[in-house]
């Protein structure tokens, strides 16, 4: 399946970004903190140039701890300063002016040794769709303010949002990129749910998703849907389709003459993993 998805109001947001970057001063870009690298759009870092850059490991809550601390240690190594946060928790946000103050420490310190008094930071914070950033810009308001939802392309323009005295943060849609060379990295997106189910085949992402938990966290995977024997090989088409098929029994996805509704099952299985209800888990980790 080749997974290709931009649509036209991402094209504006691109150019929207572009126009408002002298007024800007540092980005906030979120990534899922499950898949940091294949959420990570290869256009932003030509959008932003050099710009200040705070990254947030975003559904830190979702992700397996131990792999997202390899991601920070692996970020910075990079020259970036990279947080965890949980948005619709709370976790690290209150952190973020903190750490934006710090990345524009000597801008501030000249300013100050000019007699100036520092104005609000403005940040623009930048992201695949169904990150978290509208969430975000609500938690460090104190209020809804920016839509949210759990589908991508809730975003469709930009707003500026005051966050108290100290930041103003200017929301952008989610922009992904053209299409995707490595077609894992479109598979890991829609997994997660960064890409409307509509353009994609829900069996075989299904099929992708379980391949790698079977991998990696079988574990958790079989004492969710109280599965058999862990497979000897997962290259083996026909043993993920048992699984599936498994885990279809289990949730009573059963049609007439006793088959198993794939379709069903995929649904609700993408469902269960998005959620959490099978644990924290990250589908990469660093190199």
């Amino acid at each position: 399946m080749t997974i290709q998805w931009f649509p036209g109001h991402m094209t504006r947001a691109r150019r929207q970004i572009e126009a408002k970057l002298g007024l800007i001063d540092l980005a906030i870009e979120l990534l899922d903190a499950r898949l940091p690298l294949s959420s990570r759009n290869p256009m932003i870092g030509d959008i932003l140039k050099d710009k200040p850059r705070l990254i947030l490991l975003n559904k830190s809550d979702l992700a397996d701890p131990e792999v997202t601390k390899r991601w920070i240690e692996y970020f910075r190594e990079e020259g970036h300063l990279a947080i965890e946060t949980d948005t619709p928790g709370g976790r690290g946000v209150k952190d973020i002016s903190v750490y934006a103050k710090q990345l524009l420490k000597e801008k501030i310190d000249r300013q100050i040794a000019k007699g100036m008094n520092p104005r609000a930071i403005r940040g623009l914070i930048v992201g695949i769709p169904n990150v978290g950033k509208s969430t975000l810009i609500n938690k460090l308001a104190g209020k809804s303010i920016a839509e949210t939802g759990d589908r991508p392309g809730v975003t469709k323009g930009q707003q500026w949002i005051k966050i108290g005295k100290e930041m103003e943060l200017l929301d952008t849609p989610g922009i992904l990129w053209p299409k995707f060379d490595d077609q894992n990295v479109g598979m890991k997106l829609a997994v997660t749910g960064a890409i409307k189910e509509d353009v994609l085949n829900v069996e075989e992402v299904t099929f992708f998703a379980i391949k790698y938990c079977a991998e990696h966290y079988w574990e958790r995977l079989s004492e969710r849907y109280a599965l058999g024997e862990r497979p000897t090989v997962f290259d083996d088409p026909d043993e993920i389709v048992q699984i599936m098929e498994e885990i279809g029994r289990k949730r009573g996805c059963i049609m007439s003459g006793g088959r198993v509704d794939l379709t069903k099952a995929s649904v609700l299985f993408l469902r269960d993993l998005r959620s959490g209800k099978m644990g924290r888990f990250s589908l990469e980790e660093p190199f």
